[in-house]
């Protein structure tokens, strides 16, 4: 973002819109062009980039989905999403209406419901961390239900991604290497999830943590609440055998989420 590309892009229209021609005239199928709200939460522009958008006329251009949150807010405070309603309604009736896709918060069926009813916001939402913390979240959705997936069954998933990552990377030293990084970083994401069974009040919100230390209903599902890097290691030893002596782990996102050690 700070080399004028991500977010910064956002304020850079003129090469905005030659990427977005480039892009449609060498491409046959539709794009999308995701933003966040602006740069500062203060000063949010993306209803003026939008209609600028809207007003350019690249066909190709299928949909915009706007997260609501700025650049420089991150994942702090919840989704704007009055704001995304906002940024739909600035279209001008001039122009063909690119449909406006929201982004932020949808951690559960119920959350996506709510969403998709905001005025002015396509019939659909994008799933960002909801999926990444709980990858079973759009079998949620489409089922209307809140699922109390066990830890077995989300063991089950973390053997799938490590049979793809074998057979994309190989299962010599380097290709078990690299399946065990996007595993521990994806790990990095996995531990926020609350069990439903353990829940005070369902369903679980985005910004809610599992606490320090919380037990599960197994050994597993307890060490799957692990904040702990130390315990991440120790799935990917499970799945992927031990790592060599003196390995360490810190996700590239370095939240505030997790400790490296425990104390």
């Amino acid at each position: 973002c700070n080399k004028g590309a991500g977010a910064g892009l956002m304020q850079r229209e003129k090469k905005l819109k030659q990427s977005l021609i480039g892009i449609t005239n060498t491409l046959s199928c539709p794009i999308t062009v995701k933003m966040r709200t602006g740069w500062d939460e203060k000063k949010p522009f993306a209803h003026e980039l939008v209609s600028k958008i809207q007003s350019w006329g690249i066909g190709g251009v299928a949909a915009v989905m706007v997260h609501g949150r700025s650049r420089l807010q991150r994942y702090q405070k919840l989704a704007n999403w009055e704001y995304i309603s906002q940024v739909a309604s600035s279209q001008s009736d001039d122009f063909p209406r690119i449909p406006i896709i929201g982004n932020g918060d949808v951690f559960s069926y119920s959350d996506y419901e709510e969403k998709i009813k905001v005025d002015g916001v396509n019939a659909t939402a994008m799933l960002g961390r909801g999926a990444l913390i709980k990858p079973w979240l759009p079998t949620e959705i489409k089922e209307r239900r809140h699922w109390d997936i066990s830890a077995s069954e989300r063991l089950d998933i973390l053997k799938k991604f490590v049979n793809f990552g074998l057979e994309h990377w190989g299962s010599d030293q380097k290709g078990v290497n690299n399946t065990r990084r996007f595993l521990l970083e994806w790990l990095s994401f996995l531990h926020r999830y609350v069990p439903v069974g353990l829940l005070e009040v369902v369903p679980q919100q985005m910004n809610q943590r599992p606490p320090a230390r919380m037990c599960g209903r197994s050994d597993l599902e307890t060490l799957f609440l692990s904040k702990f890097s130390d315990d991440w290691v120790k799935i990917s030893e499970m799945l992927l055998g031990p790592v060599p002596e003196g390995f360490k782990f810190e996700p590239k996102h370095k939240a505030s989420s997790y400790a490296k050690h425990k104390s």
